[in-house]
C-alpha cells in the first residue's frame, strides 16, 4: 500500500499540534510501507515506531523489532539519533504529549 505526501503531511502536522503515539504509530507505518512509490524509508520508520513505543504503543513496539531486521546498523544508528533529536526538539519547545 502507498501513501502520498500528501497522507505523510496531514500525518506529520497532527504530530507538530500534539504527538499521540497513534500518530506516531501512524507514521512508522507509512515509511515502513512506501510513500509515493520510492519504497521503504526503515531509518524514517523506525524512529517513529520508536518513538510511539516510548508513549505505550505495543504495535510499535513490534513493527519497531521487525524492521531492525531489515536494517545496517549505521542506519540503525541514524533512526535513533533522529528520535533522539526529536525528543529534543519537542522538549525545547515545550511540546506535550498525548498518550
Amino acid at each position: 500500500m502507498a501513501f502520498t505526501d500528501i497522507e505523510v503531511a496531514q500525518t506529520e502536522q497532527a504530530v507538530i499540534e500534539q504527538a499521540t503515539h497513534e500518530d506516531l504509530f501512524k507514521l512508522g507505518l507509512m515509511y515502513s510501507t512506501d510513500v509515493e512509490d520510492r519504497g521503504p524509508d526503515f531509518v524514517q520508520a523506525h524512529k517513529w515506531f520508536n518513538l510511539a513505543a516510548m508513549m505505550g504503543s505495543v504495535p510499535a513496539k513490534a513493527y519497531r523489532a521487525e524492521i531492525t531486521l531489515e536494517m545496517s546498523r549505521e542506519d540503525l544508528s541514524l533512526a535513533q539519533k533522529a528520535a533522539r533529536g526529536w525528543l529534543l526538539e519537542q522538549k525545547s519547545e515545550s511540546k506535550t504529549f498525548a498518550a
